[in-house]
């Protein structure tokens, strides 16, 4: 095998490699025997299958395409070693040149990671707000808890924006009922938007007993960008009553008895949320000085996989809550191009951080003790609801193995960064960051993506 590499970008190459034929021939021995075990010959016994046999039936163009994919792989993995690059993410290959008998010359165009130049972390300084709790962020706490312990009391009079209705729908396009259109005594809390676009308008003012109908477009189904017809109908009215803020309301909703002492307990909380957050503002802003003063590039493919991956994990969280994209972003009031604007940004982003974190793990020569390891699979697992060597199990026949070791060894990396760079509130005080390593032990990674 004789092998090339050229430099296309910092984080992109492109090998040239030739294969001698004899050396293929492994390869073509394989194919052979694979598709040999696979097709039935009368006369012949699976497996024993002379070759002159399988070249007649499946054709000799068959076995070779067989044998030249199965080879390709290989033999990038030789090349990548020879020239000692260190690849991201999967080649894009073109045969440039292949006939029976003659040497296999193909190209494999790969990202690669980047060279690194990390700062002066001493010169690294992120400032963050100052941690305050207002009196309106404990009166915010409190009325949660008031809606909590809110009854509904039946009304007989319109129905305004807040108040709880039950209704009925039923929805038809050109006289024609929509499918799962039709729902009979839906509870819903008006102005909360949760239902058909144009419903809540239509229910301000209505009575109990009343019926009208308005047009909405339809986002999803069989009738997809049309305008639908929809009939409500108000059974009930019903408006929320909240209780006062009291001793007695303390006592009905927490363990105090005294309002006083419950607004002392929501503040020691509030503060406690205020300062994981500002610790994980403190980290957001010195990752992207970090990444700022590093110059990372983000290698185009790895990047393209990455939105890839994360469009298609909202699409499958869409499904299993029972929307579809299009209802996403009709509801979020966004195009497709802004979605993938939005997801390339993002993930041009976790892709640079990655790659930081990786050249400053590299150059600390930081490693993933076993124990570390197995603390990393034991928590998954628990998230996972299942069983630590179950877990294990599984990330090794998806061969994700090294993915999680590769996310424990960011984790060290970027909390050994963060003890290097200075943090301050605007006070001028320094930021501690306990919280966030009691924070990271209870569910997010150390670098800011979620496990799953």
């Amino acid at each position: 095998m004789k092998s090339t590499v050229e430099t296309l970008s910092p984080t992109r190459v492109r090998l040239a490699i030739e294969v001698p034929f004899a050396e293929l021939e492994p390869s073509l021995k394989k194919a052979y025997r694979e598709i040999g075990a696979e097709v039935t010959i009368p006369g012949f016994r699976k497996g024993k299958v002379p070759k002159a046999v399988i070249d007649q039936r499946v054709g000799r163009e068959t076995i070779l395409t067989e044998a030249v994919q199965g080879a390709i792989p290989e033999q990038i993995l030789a090349a990548v070693q020879l020239h000692e690059v260190r690849t991201l993410g999967r080649p894009e290959v073109e045969i440039t040149d292949f006939a029976d008998g003659k040497p296999l010359k193909f190209t494999a165009e790969v990202d690669v990671r980047p060279e690194i130049t990390l700062p002066d972390l001493k010169g690294i300084e992120v400032t963050v707000d100052d941690v305050q709790v207002k009196d309106e962020d404990v009166d915010a706490q409190l009325d949660g808890l008031r809606q909590r312990f809110a009854t509904l009391k039946t009304v007989e009079r319109p129905a305004q924006p807040g108040d709880f209705v039950q209704i009925d729908l039923a929805a038809t396009v050109d006289g024609a009922e929509v499918p799962g259109g039709t729902a009979s005594n839906l509870s819903h809390e008006v102005g909360s938007n949760q239902l058909l676009p144009g419903l809540d308008d239509t229910l301000v003012g209505m009575t109990a007993g009343a019926a009208t109908n308005f047009i909405t477009a339809l986002v999803g189904g069989d009738f997809a960008g049309r305008d639908a017809d929809v009939t409500v109908t108000v059974r009930t009215v019903k408006e929320r009553e909240l209780p006062e803020i009291d001793d007695e309301f303390a006592q009905l909703a927490s363990e105090f008895d005294t309002l006083d002492e419950l607004r002392s307990d929501l503040v020691e909380r509030i503060t406690r949320i205020k300062r994981v957050e500002q610790i994980y503002a403190a980290r957001d802003k010195a990752l992207e000085a970090l990444v700022s003063a590093s110059e990372v590039p983000a290698p185009e493919g790895v990047v393209k996989d990455e939105v890839d991956s994360r469009k298609q994990a909202l699409v499958d969280q869409l499904e299993r809550m029972g929307a579809s994209l299009e209802e996403y972003l009709a509801t979020e009031n966004k195009t497709e191009d802004d979605l993938d604007t939005e997801i390339t940004s993002a993930a041009e982003e976790g892709v640079r951080i990655q790659l930081l974190l990786d050249a400053f793990a590299d150059a600390e020569e930081l490693h993933v003790t076993d124990d570390e390891f197995g603390h990393e699979i034991v928590h998954r697992a628990n998230r996972a609801g299942v069983a630590p060597q179950q877990y294990y199990d599984q990330l090794v026949r998806a061969g994700m193995a090294a993915s999680v070791y590769g996310d424990v060894r960011r984790g060290k990396a970027l909390a050994a960064l963060l003890e290097r760079v200075t943090i301050k509130d605007s006070s001028g005080a320094p930021v501690s960051l306990d919280e966030l390593r009691g924070e990271d032990q209870e569910g997010e990674d150390h670098t800011g993506h979620d496990h799953d």
